[in-house]
């Protein structure tokens, strides 16, 4: 506690609402915020969630008299710890009002929670995991961010700082026109796979199988990234089951060769765009106005969150072909239904090979999300 404000830990469903409603003041005259959907936020955060199988986290919200000014989480991930041998724990969900006392008392509780449950380094933030909305924005304020990615005040880098974190790994989101014209090396390369690779839609008949072929592509596909943790079959298959809902049919597609999965792309219609007015809230009507927007109007922006081609193949000519085979079939079929712009995200920004096609594409950096780490000692 400082002179100023209490913290309380997140224990019941007030603390839970008060959590989730943290936010609102924060970004009340920011124009570019989008206010995420409550109840799945209060789903995200639920024990039926599959991440909490093999994690677990702790929220906290910082009050000034009675009113909500801040809010973090902590958590712990045994896969994480398992891949890295590591005592890292995570921090998440950070939002608080420009007062560098606020942001001490958050950090410190989140940080004393994860050394008492051993852990020796504080590293995100997540929310809740790597899979998950990761980083604080720290270029690119000026539109809204797309679905599933995170806004954040100005000042959250410095304060973070200020309070001993460390920049550890940039992120990148790129945005796109679908009616570039391929250059000319791409087009070259894509006439030589024509014979060899075959790129086809999702099978919705076979969703099981295919959500599993997908889960089993990314795990391989990303295994050597930046602070990866594999996806569990549940929670693709839950993940891969909400996206259904929202994804066209020929926006999720795969790479084969021979008859074996290479690579594949997901591209989500931009719901974001839909959900601005809604003020967080589907229920009494909003659920009627989600679903009538997405039925009379798809989204004019789209956004790639979920692309991978074989591990075996990224140190091969076929590894870039495979990619831009999957970039030139869902951007066409995206042009189809009137998208005029689709953001990329996120992309590492030591990725020199995803980040050269989607330069030699046309697309530019929109925005620039930051992770942190903190030595407990």
């Amino acid at each position: 506690m400082t002179e100023r404000y209490r913290i309380s830990p997140v224990s019941d469903r007030a603390t839970l609402s008060d959590f989730i409603r943290v936010p609102w003041p924060i970004y009340r005259d920011d124009p570019n915020w989008v206010p995420p959907l409550e109840m799945e936020r209060r789903e995200a955060l639920s024990p039926k969630n599959p991440f909490f199988e093999h994690a677990e986290w702790q929220g906290w919200v910082a009050y000034e008299d009675d009113r909500p000014v801040g809010r973090i989480s902590a958590q712990i991930d045994r896969l994480y710890l398992e891949r890295y041998g590591c005592k890292t724990g995570f921090f998440g969900l950070i939002e608080a009002l420009d007062d560098v006392r606020l942001f001490r008392l958050l950090t410190q509780t989140a940080e004393t929670w994860s050394r008492d449950k051993g852990m020796d380094r504080i590293l995100g933030p997540f929310n809740l995991g790597i899979n998950q909305e990761v980083g604080v924005l720290v270029e690119g304020f000026d539109t809204p961010p797309y679905f599933l990615m995170g806004h954040a005040r100005p000042y959250y880098d410095q304060r973070l700082r200020e309070v001993g974190y460390r920049g550890c790994q940039d992120m990148l989101a790129y945005l796109t026109r679908p009616d570039f014209e391929l250059p000319k090396l791409f087009a070259r390369q894509l006439r030589g796979l024509r014979k060899e690779l075959t790129i086809r839609p999702l099978d919705r008949g076979r969703k099981t199988v295919e959500l599993e072929t997908l889960r089993e592509l990314f795990n391989d596909a990303w295994s050597e990234n930046w602070g990866f943790v594999p996806f569990t079959q549940a929670e693709f298959a839950k993940i891969g089951s909400e996206l259904m809902h929202v994804v066209p049919g020929d926006m999720t597609l795969i790479a084969q060769r021979d008859g074996r999965a290479e690579g594949f792309i997901v591209m989500v219609p931009n719901i974001n765009e839909l959900i601005r007015d809604l003020n967080g809230r589907l229920l009494p009507f909003g659920w009627l106005k989600l679903l009538w927007r997405l039925k009379v109007g798809f989204p004019q922006t789209a956004r790639v969150p979920l692309m991978g081609v074989r591990k075996a193949l990224h140190h091969t000519p076929l590894g870039p072909g495979v990619a831009i085979a999957l970039i030139e079939t869902v951007r066409k079929n995206a042009q189809r239904r009137g998208v005029n712009m689709v953001e990329t995200s996120w992309i590492l920004e030591d990725n020199a090979g995803m980040r050269k096609i989607m330069e030699h594409i046309g697309g530019h950096i929109s925005k620039r999300y930051r992770m942190y780490e903190k030595e407990l000692a």
